[in-house]
């Protein structure tokens, strides 16, 4: 078990401390535990769809103190799942080391030392290998 990103913290609703997830990549059934901060905090309440769920986290009263933070819950990564912090001590090959991830609208994407962005979907990943630290890509895709 890992922590990966559940979603983040968006629009409060009502005054009961509830609040929609923005960016939802985990179902967040009530009594799962989510890291907000450096602190655990539990789902006392789960509404809403899963493509638009509405939680409320036990010791949150005012989600807008912490609105656009993330949430981090524990699970498993799938065969085609990386670490953010993994990917970036990798290098592109032929391009140069990766510095961050960055999210963007559509996607995450791969920023290199030389400010080039490298979306990270299977059209323009070929490989990621962890081991050797390397992310081979489509350079056709790219362009």
């Amino acid at each position: 078990m890992t922590l990966v990103t559940a979603g983040r913290v968006g629009k409060p609703h009502g005054l009961d401390g509830s609040f929609y997830v923005d960016g939802p990549r985990h179902p967040l059934p009530e009594g799962a535990e989510v890291v907000l901060g450096s602190m655990s905090r539990r789902v006392e309440r789960r509404a809403g769809t899963d493509e638009r769920p509405l939680i409320r986290l036990a010791g949150i009263d005012d989600p807008s103190a912490v609105r656009g933070e993330t949430m981090l819950i524990e699970d498993e990564l799938a065969d085609d799942e990386w670490l953010a912090g993994d990917l970036a001590s990798c290098t592109v090959v032929g391009l140069g080391p990766v510095t961050k991830v960055v999210d963007g609208p559509s996607c995450s994407l791969l920023e290199l030392d030389d400010g080039t962005l490298v979306p990270l979907v299977s059209d323009a990943i070929e490989s990621i290998d962890l081991d050797a630290r390397e992310i081979r890509v489509n350079r056709e895709f790219l362009g």
